[in-house]
């Protein structure tokens, strides 16, 4: 199948094209590599062993957009990644999380009907179900409460989707609500590489170990959870990237409306476990400076998966363990002037 991937320079995109190419796919990559760069196409065909086609374009600019589906007439899915996600930059630029998400992903689904390529893959998110959920959250649970822009735009994403599949038969859409990807691939070749100042938390533990960062923020130690620190669902981005082909593979079957699927371990993690966990493996010092909540967050977010694992044949296969090996292996070979001794 040829598919289109949009975004597909980034992190999760990167490795999903990784895997679209190595599963025998052949790959469109739009990218306006505004938090991404170039030299990962290189590293993308060298661990796939295959060329993939790739366009500088920004998916608001229609016309461009437009000359993409001109030129490759035989697409025939699209698996959408492109957009803005940092919660905390979110809070700050509400209007630029508007127009890189919701008013690109418009453009997108435009252009797609202009020439009739009518079945998409979504990149969503956790937030959508804002902080009013009991754990673990369903697909089912109420969403249309986010606690920050950035999950507002996915959830007027998401509507906007579901009306889009109920007025036309056609399309054949599935949302994949992601929850904290971490980790990179086993090669050490691609990993998370913000451009800017990272607000994840491993890339952020990584750039303390490396020495790049005096101390990690932790934003609130005073969460009702067993440590005070924010509990989260990570989950390995090659697992999150494998859920992408499996959501492909369901699109050949005829279904009703848009599908959505949570894409986690089903497991909590706390962020003190995390960084516990890097010092381990990292045999490095990670200093904490304990700050105040962050707007935006909630206290606790882990997934109910069974959906996926009975409707995709999805499962998550790595561990939190597994996920800091690999960030770290990425990060140590990414940063070239890093020794490993103290």
């Amino acid at each position: 199948m040829k598919v289109l991937v949009t975004g597909g320079i980034g992190y999760i995109g990167s490795h999903t094209v990784v895997e679209l190419l190595e599963s025998g796919h052949d790959v469109v990559v739009v990218d306006n590599l505004c938090s991404s760069s170039f030299q990962t196409t290189n590293k993308i065909k060298e661990i796939s062993g295959r060329e993939f086609e790739f366009h500088q374009i920004d998916l608001r600019d229609k016309t461009e957009l437009n000359r993409v589906f001109e030129v490759h007439t035989n697409i025939e899915a699209v698996i959408h990644f492109a957009g803005l996600k940092s919660v905390e930059e979110s809070i700050e630029k509400p209007l630029s999380y508007y127009s890189n998400n919701v008013v690109a992903t418009t453009n997108l689904c435009e252009a797609m009907t202009r020439v009739g390529v009518k079945k998409l893959i979504f990149s969503s998110s956790a937030t959508v179900y804002g902080d009013k959920n009991t754990m673990p959250v369903k697909e089912s649970d109420l969403i249309g409460k986010a606690t920050n822009p950035y999950g507002s735009s996915k959830i007027i994403i998401e509507n906007m989707l579901t009306e889009l599949a109920c007025s036309d038969p056609d399309w054949q859409i599935i949302s994949l609500r992601y929850f904290n990807p971490v980790g990179a691939h086993q090669s050490g070749l691609i990993g998370e590489n913000p451009l800017n100042n990272p607000t994840n938390l491993v890339p952020c533990v990584a750039n303390v170990a490396i020495g790049r960062l005096e101390k990690l923020k932790v934003y609130g130690n005073d969460y009702p959870t067993e440590d005070g620190t924010a509990v989260r669902d990570f989950i390995h981005v090659l697992d999150l990237a494998a859920g992408h082909l499996k959501a492909l593979e369901r699109l050949s079957f005829p279904f009703s409306k848009m599908e959505v699927f949570n894409l986690g371990t089903g497991l909590g993690h706390s962020v003190l476990e995390v960084v516990e966990m890097f010092r381990e493996i990292s045999g490095r010092a990670i200093p904490i400076r304990f700050s105040e909540r962050r707007d935006g967050d909630v206290a606790t977010s882990w997934a109910d998966v069974r959906k996926a694992n009975e409707v995709l044949n999805w499962y998550a296969k790595r561990s939190l363990e597994q996920m800091i090996i690999d960030a770290w292996r990425w990060n140590v070979n990414h940063n070239k002037s890093f020794e490993l001794s103290a």
